[in-house]
């Protein structure tokens, strides 16, 4: 495998970088994963977006121009032939003077890497299969466990909207969801609520509404979650950002995750009780896919 680091394609066991760059030492960066089809990155431009944004808010300069970083990121997909897969995409501010000061550190580290997209034992169903027959995508029908994580979230930070590199209270709540065999771990925040989950963005169906949690509940302002809420409204599906409590999440009459690398995913139960199951999240989903396999046509 060939890795894109700081404008060089190199092998994966040349990618390294010095053990006194900021994001090994303070998780002083960001990242963004894409899915891969067909050779071509789904939503790069929104991904982009939010690398921007969040490099803005950290001070962190991209000294690569967006539109060569795409022409790198689709030559690195055709030399390690991995047209459906994803794509990580690091940024680190690099080597600097010991300390929390970044003072000094002015050369960012830029790595691009490709991995396996999943590939779900539940892929299209025979429904599926006899409406499109030339389907290959895998779509994700599977139902996930999940479990309530201990870590709780700052309700109302900044910077909770981005990918930075450092996630501990994710890293903590999936070694929980581990721990049990669940498949996914949903977080609080200070306020109490549940906000999202340790990989992904949380909806919920209340009567004839989508919802999912506000921004500034102190969540990842996911790609895949505006997708999500741009299909509901495409759908005529009335969507609404509110608040949830754990028990309140129970009563829903279902319950779903959106994650770049899965798409769409449903919840099956929760902490072991199970969760209400609608036909709408299966639409969403399959509109979800629809849409990724007409944007990378």
């Amino acid at each position: 495998m060939l890795v894109f680091l700081n404008g060089r394609f190199v092998p994966e066991d040349q990618a390294v970088v010095s053990v006194f760059d900021r994001g090994f030492l303070y998780g002083d960066g960001l990242f963004e994963t894409l899915l891969v089809r067909n050779g071509k990155p789904f939503r790069w431009t929104q991904h982009m977006e939010r690398l921007r944004c969040g490099a803005q808010l950290l001070k962190i300069n991209i000294s690569v121009p967006l539109d060569s970083l795409r022409a790198s990121a689709d030559q690195l997909i055709s030399r390690n032939r991995l047209p459906d897969s994803l794509l990580r995409l690091t940024l680190s501010r690099g080597v600097g003077p010991r300390g929390y000061s970044p003072r000094g550190a002015d050369h960012p580290t830029l790595v691009m890497s490709l991995h396996p997209a999943p590939t779900p034992d539940h892929a299209l169903g025979n429904a599926d299969r006899q409406a499109d027959p030339d389907a290959r995508q895998h779509v994700p029908a599977m139902r996930w466990k999940l479990i309530m994580a201990s870590p709780r979230l700052p309700a109302g930070e900044p910077l909770a909207q981005f990918k930075t590199c450092n996630k501990l209270p994710q890293i903590i709540a999936r070694s929980e969801a581990d721990a049990v065999g669940a498949d996914e771990a949903l977080l609080l925040n200070t306020d109490g609520f549940v906000v999202e989950g340790a990989g992904s963005n949380l909806f919920w169906i209340d009567g004839d509404a989508i919802c999912t949690p506000p921004l500034a509940g102190g969540i990842l302002a996911g790609v895949t979650r505006a997708v999500v809420l741009d299909i509901c409204r495409s759908l005529s599906v009335n969507v609404r950002e509110d608040n949830v409590t754990v028990e309140e999440l129970r009563r829903r009459q279902g319950v779903f995750l959106s994650v770049s690398s899965w798409g769409v995913v449903e919840a099956e139960s929760l902490d072991g009780h199970d969760l209400g199951h609608s036909p709408q999240i299966d639409q969403i989903r399959r509109a979800y896919w629809d849409l990724v396999r007409s944007e990378t046509a």
